[in-house]
């Protein structure tokens, strides 16, 4: 489609910044990938360089409008994407972050939630926020810098801080300081956003001491997010599209209608299910959040997160040397008939949902003398669609009986892992033909406020399966997995 517009999307990740050039049939015609480097302080402790996160941003982004040209082909807008909860403040004068970006599997600030849980607080969080309190969601991330960076509590009183998720240092960067926003999807995982009246709350910020002069204004996950400098990357473009990650790849996976549920497996696996225009809320430790805002209207999602998926096959080839690839991992499990009773449980950085215990660390159990390479690595798959069971779990106790998913996300490209989840979730899984949904998520927003797309409709006619895996597995076998999962899991909860 030569004659027709591009839109360009920015993805930036837990571990990398992606830009991506959709065509208006979804289909991706360039993409360009720069990972960076995670930062561990202390135990428990995840850091960024927010400078590395905006110079390999850029980077990607100029890549991609390089690209473009080459193609001989204009970019009809600009769409953003991130990493959600993860915490940036920078000098509203330079632009300069003031800490590292304290990244959203970081628990530094556990005893401050349970401080707050011990005074009675959580109620009135969750009831405003649909959230837990829990270290995870980045209100207490912004209190703890505002409390440990000299001087940065008096700067903040006086009007000389900005806070942003991701979505916002970017847009600040791109726009050359013109531009202090946010989307509805990235408010409403701060802790500080009243979900139900779309607002940032006054008590929220009361409780957290956190200034307002801080935060950015809140849009429409569709909106005019303003144009990017020109002298930055050669041309002005418009930046009309913005979703935290996990809601774009429910967009990108055209997750529209009440009941439709997606499973992204990225660094973290996120479990979204479309709720409609009511926010349900869950008897078992599940998320109520913004699905999306358009022309002032929220669609509501029910959510499960799992804060390590990809990270432990990133920690097998990273921290561990144990392969050279994440894609040697579909072969090695595949070679094997059984797990070998090995499990490994990644609480990395404490377990998400259903259980949120943020002092929970990880373990690998069942080993003998038998026990290599291979069952540590099929272990580690393993536990990742044993995290989304017990997501699926929580759903259906709370009512909610999924009988399909959709999946996406870099991990899913393994038939294997694609494989053993239909049979541990005894469900249908459906892969699509384009399964970086996030980015193509954040393409869409910003292609319906610019006119590339009229409607929904548009956006169904895009999705297209690749494969669909279903279930094989005999349920006594599936049953005792299972049990050997959940002894796992009451191994490493801080209350064992």
């Amino acid at each position: 489609m030569p004659n027709t517009p591009l839109i360009l999307s920015i993805d930036q990740g837990t571990t990398s910044s992606r830009a991506m050039l959709f065509e208006k049939d979804g289909r991706s015609v360039f993409s360009s990938q720069l990972e960076f480097k995670q930062i561990f302080p202390d135990s428990g402790w995840v850091e960024h360089d927010p400078e590395e996160i905006w110079s390999t941003a850029l980077s990607v982004t100029r890549q991609a409008i390089d690209a473009a040209k080459q193609m001989d082909r204009k970019i009809a807008a600009v769409g953003i994407t991130n990493q959600r909860e993860t915490t940036v403040v920078w000098e509203r004068s330079s632009g300069r972050p003031i800490y590292n970006a304290i990244v959203w599997q970081d628990r530094r600030t556990a005893d401050h939630c349970h401080h707050l849980k011990q005074a009675g607080h959580e109620q009135m969080i969750s009831e405003k926020t649909g959230l837990l309190l829990d270290p995870y969601f980045s209100g207490t991330k912004v209190a703890w810098i505002l409390d440990h960076v000299s001087g940065a509590r008096d700067k903040a009183e006086q009007g000389e801080l900005a806070f942003g998720t991701v979505d916002s240092f970017l847009l600040w960067r791109l726009t050359g300081g013109r531009q202090h926003a946010t989307d509805a999807t990235n408010a409403s995982r701060t802790l500080l956003f009243n979900i139900h009246q779309n607002h940032w709350d006054d008590e929220l910020l009361a409780l957290l001491d956190i200034p307002a002069s801080l935060l950015p204004d809140v849009k429409d996950c569709s909106a005019d997010f303003g144009t990017t400098d020109r002298e930055l990357l050669g041309e002005s473009l418009t930046v009309c599209g913005m979703a935290g990650d996990q809601q774009a790849a429910a967009f990108g996976q055209a997750c529209f209608q009440p009941g439709m549920i997606k499973s992204t497996y990225g660094t973290g696996c996120f479990v979204l299910m479309n709720t409609g225009e009511h926010a349900v809320s869950s008897n078992n430790k599940l998320l109520s959040t913004i699905g999306y805002r358009l022309d002032g209207k929220v669609s509501y999602a029910m959510e499960g997160s799992i804060f390590v998926a990809g990270a432990a096959v990133q920690w097998l080839r990273d921290g561990l040397g144990l392969i050279k690839t994440a894609e040697e991992t579909e072969a090695i499990a595949t070679a094997l008939e059984h797990n070998q009773g090995v499990y490994l449980v990644p609480a990395f950085t404490g377990l998400g949902a259903p259980h949120w215990d943020a002092d929970a660390r990880g373990a690998l159990l069942g080993l003998t003398r038998a026990t290599g390479i291979k069952e540590i690595v099929r272990a580690t798959l393993e536990s990742v669609c044993y995290q989304t069971h017990d997501l699926f779990q929580a759903m259906s106790d709370d009512g909610v009986q999924p009988i399909q998913l959709r999946v996406d996300g870099g991990m899913v490209k393994n038939n294997w892992l694609c494989q053993f989840l239909a049979d541990i979730l005894n469900l249908p899984v459906q892969r699509p033909v384009q399964t970086e949904t996030t980015a193509l998520g954040a393409a869409y927003l910003a292609g319906l406020h610019c006119g590339v797309f009229n409607s929904f409709d548009d956006l169904e006619q895009n999705w297209q399966q690749d494969a669909e895996f279903l279930p094989q597995l005999n349920a006594d076998i599936r049953d005792t997995l299972l049990d050997g999962w959940h002894q796992a899991i009451r191994r490493v909860r801080s209350e064992y």
